[in-house]
């Protein structure tokens, strides 16, 4: 599975973006994708992920202001970014593995490949 994410960039605090993490390869509906961020600086953190089964999770910052969801036809998972603040600055990665449970993991170490980052900036 190859990974591509698009759609970051600078934005001013309350803002919105939308990522987007286009897939190629395999069979994409049978995988988990999260989606991490980093920080300069910083480890690389969580921030939501999406199941095969559609069931999600998110990283409690970003609770009410980040949606996440996927179009597998389009081998495509979006995050829906609304209210950005400036700590939500970093660069976004997406990731996926095959996972056969019905949760997706938060730990970057589950997930086996990796897109590059988009830059997300957001101004105060």
């Amino acid at each position: 599975v190859q990974l591509q994410a698009f759609g970051g960039g600078l934005v001013e605090n309350g803002g919105t973006l939308r990522l987007s993490c286009i897939a190629s390869g395999r069979t994409f509906s049978n995988y988990a994708v999260g989606w991490f961020r980093q920080a300069p600086g910083q480890e690389r953190d969580f921030v939501a992920a999406i199941n095969w089964n559609g069931e999600t999770d998110y990283e409690a910052s970003v609770v009410g202001r980040f949606t996440i969801s996927r179009d597998n036809p389009k081998k495509t998972v979006y995050l829906q970014m609304n209210s950005l603040k400036p700590g939500d600055t970093a660069v976004y990665y997406c990731a996926a593995y095959w996972n056969f449970k019905t949760v997706a993991s938060v730990t970057p170490g589950e997930y086996d490949y990796w897109g590059r980052g988009t830059k997300i900036t957001v101004s105060s």
